[in-house]
């Protein structure tokens, strides 16, 4: 080192001022080969990503240039920082380069799966701290810190430098677990050889695979001992048995629901009150959807205790029963064929099996008929099609001259004083109204 005369201020050698301009000059060649990189290949690969996975990890597309541009830079200040020894003037500028390229690496993937921002730029600052610190040989007395925050228990040493590895290892490894599960999930749903419902749970059985994977690489990266969790083993049945018991049903229930298949997505089913469609099985519900756009969200378990009507289980076809009623003065076979005609000119029935009008039964004031039709979009509504096949009918009965009937009363009155009793009168209930059409 030289001094400048009368200042004081040290000035380092020549060599040296050199070797930190050829560090430079490399820091500069692998951020700007970086940039290149993203500019070039990211747009490609942004676009191969959205053709491959839209729709499943929608966050990471638009982030794909800043990733492939971080990430070809921190691999390139990687080799230079390991290709030769550094004088730590040199080590400092290539390791800053090296941490911000690497941090921002980690930012940019780590808010591309959706992870909060604090989460993302904590784990961007430890990044960036670490390399930083390795750089030039203070890494060892960074931890050597950390470990002496903390308090012993039992045989195990709790400490800062614990704490901030669980957190670490722990982020990643939810990163890594959605990005997984996304990646799983898409390659699932194009297959085409199986159908919603294997899809579902092979999906849910790829979630639980990768939780299970990432716990037990999770404690043997962190060097915990599984025996210690024995003594927690006792209380954690004891949650699981009472507090979580219905969690758990659910869950088994979910997963059975898909394996025997009797309700998939796209069933159209009744559950008490409820009428509509299988949106999605969930580990905890099944989301049903009815007509009037509500979503009912149904515990699996009782889907597998109570009694569930499957209209789409074997066949999608469903049969809509119609009840009519013709005033016995009117020609009932002509009546008849005037429903089969309304029942047949109705859109969304179906020719075969063809509809078919059946006369159930002899009513009080008028003979009743039954009008049974076919469709095979249960989940489009079943009260439309008998709103138009009845407003068809109306039309008809009306341009045919066929009676539709109202109960009528017949009222008798007695005069007290003769003893006489007679009919005074027959009078209807109510005046005729068109039906209502049923949404």
């Amino acid at each position: 080192m030289n001094r400048l005369a009368g200042y004081g201020i040290a000035v380092p050698d020549t060599p040296l001022l050199i070797e930190a301009g050829i560090a430079l000059a490399l820091v500069l060649v692998a951020l700007a080969l970086g940039w290149l990189a993203g500019r070039r290949l990211g747009p490609p690969l942004a676009d191969a990503w959205r053709t491959h996975l839209e729709g499943s990890i929608e966050g990471l597309a638009p982030r794909i240039c800043q990733i492939v541009r971080h990430g070809v830079a921190a691999a390139l200040l990687s080799i230079v920082a390991a290709s030769y020894g550094w004088h730590p003037l040199s080590a400092f500028g290539i390791g800053l380069a090296l941490g911000l390229a690497t941090a921002r690496l980690a930012i940019d993937v780590l808010r591309g799966l959706h992870l909060p921002r604090w989460a993302a730029w904590s784990i961007g600052a430890a990044i960036l701290v670490a390399i930083l610190s390795n750089a030039f040989g203070g890494f060892d007395n960074v931890t050597s810190t950390l470990e002496g925050i903390g308090f012993n228990v039992g045989r195990r040493r709790l400490s800062l430098l614990s704490l901030v590895s669980v957190a670490a290892v722990g982020v990643s490894l939810y990163a890594l677990v959605r990005l997984a599960n996304r990646v799983v999930n898409h390659s699932i749903d194009r297959a085409k050889s199986l159908d919603p419902t294997q899809k579902v749970l092979a999906q849910k059985l790829g979630a639980i695979g990768a939780v299970a994977v990432a716990f037990f690489f999770g404690v043997d990266l962190l060097g915990i001992d599984l025996t210690t969790f024995a003594v927690f083993s006792g209380g954690l049945g004891l949650a699981v048995g009472f507090g979580l018991q219905k969690t758990v049903g659910n869950l088994i229930a979910g997963i059975i629901l898909l394996m025997d298949r009797s309700i998939k997505p796209g069933d159209i089913i009744v559950v008490g009150q409820s009428f509509g469609w299988v949106n999605k099985i969930g580990v905890r519900a099944v989301s049903v959807i009815t007509r009037d756009g509500k979503e009912h969200l149904i515990p699996n378990e009782n889907l597998m205790t109570q009694e569930v009507e499957n209209w789409s289980f074997t066949d999608r076809n469903v049969r809509v029963r119609i009840p009519v009623k013709v005033g016995y003065e009117s020609d009932l076979k002509h009546a008849q064929a005037l429903m089969l005609r309304a029942a047949t000119e109705s859109p969304r029935v179906l020719k075969s099996p063809k509809p078919n009008v059946w006369l159930t039964s002899y009513g009080d004031y008028a003979a009743e008929h039954e009008i049974l039709v076919w469709i095979s979009d249960p989940e489009s509504g079943v009260g439309n099609v008998r709103s138009d096949v009845l407003n068809r009918l109306w039309v008809l009965f009306k341009e045919e001259g066929i009676v539709i009937p109202v109960p009528r009363r017949e009222m008798i009155l007695r005069d007290p004083g003769s003893g006489l009793a007679g009919i005074a009168g027959v009078a209807p209930t109510a005046p005729p109204k068109e039906p209502t059409p049923d949404a």
